[in-house]
């Protein structure tokens, strides 16, 4: 047995970005801090890996909210720029439609209005209209949503939660994204623009809450940026900013269970080990958390049978060319984005006509390729895993994308091809312990489904503690990273 339960020690489970914030958080705090990961490496979903001459961020490709990640550098007495850097994109995303339109999303909200008012049949002040209603969902609920704890009475004692209570009905619950959107703009291409936004956190603009809306404030109004070094900078930047204050790492290290007695977390079994703690911070998907971790303990059934988000099939491909016309984000759109969408989530299948999203690093990052070739990072959206036939259904979405690419770029894309890795929902359950390869933990489909995510805290074992997409406030890294500074407030 180890025993590193002196006063004021924490174990935190999993090395993913929740797990790494949450520990850089309590080391600042005075704690001695120990992580343990499954894997040989940081970083959950957000790693990397190299073929050929190419390197790929696996995950994550979008970064917003810079602030959450330079928050944990300035409570640690640190300056950001010393451990982590990144510039603002000028144009967020690339867009192309089937009939040829091309759209580029600018950081720029009034260029973004323009460029929606020139390239289709909506105004430049219907995009201004929608874009206020976006920055009034997110003023009326961050605070709240966000920022705190949804399971504590304590968060809506205050001014600030009271105000955004009495604004409740503003932020659009009861409409579904796309009956919000259908009433802002006549053009499809606009409505497909906006709806994409529901992926975000992996969920169907045709179910999901208009509150979700919410999503392109925090594009637009705080831009879209590119770490350099990649998405998996921020890994490698904040795990050495812990190591720094004192966080110790131990990888290869699966935790098989979560030891408590007496409604008081004691420590973690690891093989035939145990080691004490005062609080356990687990950032393993809250479903497997309960499941294999937590013994003796009635699981909360009505969380866990949550529908799951969607997940993701991804393409890692070298490419032996360069295309002038692609930026580093690029999204070709589906010409029945509504058809698109059933087929994911009714027919828990993927659709012969995926919307693709195409990320290019090496756009802003030469070394990411060899001269004159680039590294695509090609992804669709595709059901959790319950069981498909997934080699039959890639197979058939491989050819798919790349008819699909070939066709608008003009380009015998599959050509080009030199390097090729598969990611489907298998290998991320497998990689990542998120169940059912959903990447965003439960889907936000629900009216209320904020108010249905496991909470940050569990009431029958003090001390032990969640974080990361499975949980509140949700996925996606300015979210993993909240759900870590919801959690510093508890100690």
């Amino acid at each position: 047995m180890a025993d590193i339960s002196q006063e004021k020690s924490t174990i935190v489970i999993g090395a993913g970005i929740a797990g790494i914030a949450a520990a850089i958080r309590l080391a600042v705090k005075g704690y001695k801090v120990s992580v343990f990961e499954a894997n040989s490496y940081p970083g959950g979903k957000l790693t990397e890996f190299e073929s050929s001459g190419f390197r790929f961020d696996a995950g994550p490709s979008l970064f917003t909210m810079p602030q959450y990640v330079d928050e944990l550098f300035t409570l640690a007495g640190k300056n950001p720029t010393d451990y982590f850097r990144y510039q603002k994109l000028e144009a967020i995303c690339r867009y192309f439609y089937e009939d040829g339109t091309r759209l580029t999303a600018w950081s720029d909200s009034d260029k973004l209005a323009d460029e929606i008012a020139l390239k289709t049949r909506d105004t430049r002040e219907s995009v201004k209209r929608f874009l206020r209603k976006s920055r009034d969902i997110y003023d009326i609920t961050h605070h709240v949503f966000l920022e705190k704890s949804l399971h504590r009475l304590d968060s809506y004692l205050n001014k600030e939660t009271l105000k955004s209570v009495f604004r409740f009905g503003e932020i659009d619950a009861f409409k579904t994204m796309n009956e919000a959107n259908e009433k802002y703009f006549h053009d499809d291409k606009t409505r497909r623009f906006f709806n994409r936004y529901a992926t975000y956190n992996g969920s169907d603009p045709y179910q999901a809450p208009a509150t979700l809306n919410i999503i392109p404030h925090l594009e637009q109004h705080f831009g879209a940026y590119f770490p350099e070094g990649g998405m998996h900078a921020i890994t490698e930047s904040l795990v050495r900013l812990a190591e720094d204050l004192g966080v110790r790492f131990y990888y290869n290290s699966l935790v098989d269970e979560i030891l408590h007695q007496q409604g008081q977390v004691a420590g973690v079994r690891v093989g035939d080990k145990c080691f004490f703690a005062c609080d356990v911070i687990s950032n393993m998907d809250v479903w497997f958390t309960y499941r294999k971790l937590l013994k003796g303990i009635k699981l909360p059934g009505r969380t866990l049978s949550q529908e799951r988000s969607s997940s993701a099939l991804i393409f890692y491909w070298g490419i032996g060319a360069s295309f002038k016309e692609l930026d580093l984000h690029n999204i070709f759109f589906s010409e029945d984005y509504e058809k698109e969408f059933s087929a994911i989530w009714k027919g828990k299948t993927i659709d012969d006509d995926p919307t693709v999203y195409l990320n290019i690093s090496s756009k802003y990052c030469q070394a990411d390729a060899p001269e004159g070739s680039e590294n695509w990072f090609v992804m669709i959206n595709v059901p959790a895993n319950i069981g498909q036939d997934w080699d039959g259904l890639i197979a058939a979405a491989r050819a798919n994308i790349i008819k699909k690419l070939s066709r608008v770029l003009n380009q015998d894309i599959g050509s080009f091809i030199q390097v090729e890795k598969v990611l489907d929902p298998r290998e991320i359950e497998a990689k990542t312990s998120s169940y059912q390869g959903s990447l965003y933990g439960t889907s936000s489909n629900g009216r209320f489904a904020a108010f249905l995510r496991h909470p940050n805290f569990i009431g029958s074992v003090k001390g032990l503690y969640f974080v990361g997409g499975s949980v509140h406030p949700g996925g996606g890294i300015p979210l993993a990273l909240l759900s870590a500074k919801i959690i510093d407030d508890k100690f």
